[in-house]
């Protein structure tokens, strides 16, 4: 344990202890503050629900859906009327999973084929996502206020506000990833509570490989949900990469910290095989039981695949047929995708890369209207909903991407590299397919771990908020502690950065929700020449 070598001793004062370096990491397992950090988490869900909610039938292109609401939302009604199973005349075929429109097909059930109908599990995804990152900023940080901070920016993004309000897939995705990341922290936690029970059992030193960790149900809890991440995009895929070796690399530095002889061999002897199982095979599992209507049906697109498209021989032939089938209809929605290329001539007037997305450079426009629109008190007005991440957010996402590293590298701080885990599973894998088209509605699932990592660095810019000793007044009693000046001015500087994002997002407000506004207004709201 670690020794203590001198204490102050003014009563009021912090008690001082030095040592070459702790034996044992001190037992944090999480912030303690139960009770007000759900309090907190409360308010913020709320608040987060009154914008998501609110108008959220509005608009709609005649009483239709608009942008890529088109394919979805009638796709998801099909589901409530053809036992399930989904077709795609436009194109003769689904491209996407199922689980993005089974979620939208709930809404449609409760409220029917309308803008409520298409978008009600849309924006409650995207108010339960504030919750997760609330909870998930907090438990990082172990700090109510920082998990607030994270929780503020979230609900005053325009990227994640308006998917949150649009009968899409990208926010189902964004809502999955994030609760996986979230279970594979808390798993961090807990199996670091078991290694210092074991460690006070003093049994760590048993066998040179540390102790098994046992039933890890967090862990089992991420598999799941990435099984349905990628029942709702394939891209969920990266993720089932990046959080896999996340994990194991979670499970080596435990071991590392509570001094097992031989970490690297016991993570590989006990910890490698229930990863793999949880965070691959469970999620296969997950993602092949999402296709359970189409597995049961008569006519879903290629299910009777094998003896027709494919032959029913060959070396794969021990399979069942129904697996293969849907190997093949998978085959055939990839090949649509590789198709999408803009050397094969496909172009769109809102499309962007990957390199313009970490500042939202390139936004993109789901909904216009000039025509017969009215309520500006102008001659003629003008209504949109544009997808764009808020600027007071975004656009300090290089430095902050620069403190995340430089924290991650020098500082070894895992905190960082665990939130940058999570980044660049959802922005690098797209460098390496530029040549297809690609909009900035991919970029919704990176979109919480910025918010989570700006709030990690915001935490770190107040510092910790230590008292200081003041020394005995002249009539010989102690004055009481004083936070730190420098936590001051952060505070202060903090909150002054967070008025700045809200201001900012209420300025976004107009065309983020399609309300009317001049010509005028319209064009003073697109401040880069790439946002037009």
């Amino acid at each position: 344990m670690t020794q203590v070598t001198s204490r102050a001793t003014v009563p009021g004062a912090v008690p001082t202890w030095s040592s070459p370096a702790p034996l044992r990491p001190s037992p944090d397992f999480g912030p303690l503050d139960s009770l007000r950090g759900w309090l907190v988490t409360a308010v913020l869900t709320a608040f987060a629900a009154v914008t998501r909610f609110t108008m959220l039938n509005y608009p709609t292109d005649a009483g239709t859906p608009v942008f890529d609401e088109k394919h979805y939302a009638p796709q998801a009604w099909q589901m409530l009327t053809g036992g399930g199973v989904e077709d795609n005349p436009g194109y003769g075929l689904v491209v996407h999973p199922p689980v993005g429109k089974q979620m939208i097909a709930v809404g449609e059930f409760l409220f029917g084929y309308n803008g409520w109908g298409w978008r009600f599990t849309a924006a409650l995804a995207g108010t339960v996502l504030v919750l997760l990152v609330v909870r998930i900023a907090r438990r990082l940080a172990r700090s109510t206020l920082i998990g607030a901070i994270a929780g503020i920016l979230t609900i005053a993004d325009g990227l994640l506000f308006v998917s949150s309000r649009i009968g899409m897939l990208d926010i189902f995705m964004a809502l999955f990833v994030t609760a996986a990341f979230g279970c594979l922290v808390v798993d961090r936690d807990e199996m670091r509570a078991r290694m210092a029970l074991v460690d006070v059992e003093g049994r760590i030193g048993a066998t040179p490989w540390g102790p098994r960790l046992g039933v890890r149900w967090w862990r089992f809890g991420a598999g799941v949900l990435l099984g349905l991440a990628c029942g709702t995009k394939w891209s969920g895929i990266y993720f089932i990469a990046a959080f896999g070796i996340m994990s194991v690399c979670f499970d080596v530095a435990a071991r590392r910290a509570y001094g097992v002889p031989k970490p690297w061999h016991g993570t590989a002897l006990r910890d490698v095989g229930p990863a793999l199982y949880s965070l691959v095979l469970i999620p296969v599992g997950v993602y092949l039981a999402t296709y359970w209507a189409w597995f049961v049906s008569e006519t879903g697109v290629y299910r009777y695949a094998v003896g027709n498209q494919v032959g029913s021989g060959g070396p794969w032939s021990f399979l069942p047929d129904a697996l293969r089938s849907l190997w093949f209809y998978s085959g055939e929605s990839l090949h649509f995708h590789e198709g999408l290329t803009n050397s094969a001539g496909n172009h769109h007037p809102w499309e962007s890369k990957p390199w313009t997305w970490p500042m939202g450079l390139r936004p993109m426009l789901y909904y216009y209207a000039d025509t017969n629109v009215t309520g500006c008190e102008q001659a003629q007005c003008v209504k949109a909903v544009m997808l764009i991440g808020t600027p007071a957010i975004w656009w300090v996402a290089f430095p902050v991407l620069a403190w995340m590293l430089w924290r991650s590298v020098v500082r070894r701080d895992w905190r960082y590299a665990a939130v940058l885990t999570g980044y660049g599973a959802a922005l690098l894998p797209w460098f390496l397919t530029l040549d297809r088209q690609m909009y900035y509605f991919y970029a919704v699932p990176l979109a919480p771990f910025l918010m989570i990592g700006l709030a990690l660095a915001l935490g770190d810019m107040m510092g910790p908020a230590r008292p200081v000793p003041i020394p005995r007044s002249p009539s010989g009693t102690f004055l009481p502690a004083i936070p730190s000046e420098r936590h001051s001015l952060g505070l202060l500087a903090v909150c002054l950065y967070l008025g700045l994002v809200v201001a900012n997002f209420i300025w976004l407000w107009p065309i983020l929700t399609a309300l009317p506004i001049s010509p005028g207004n319209w064009h003073d709201h697109l401040w880069l020449p790439s946002w037009r």
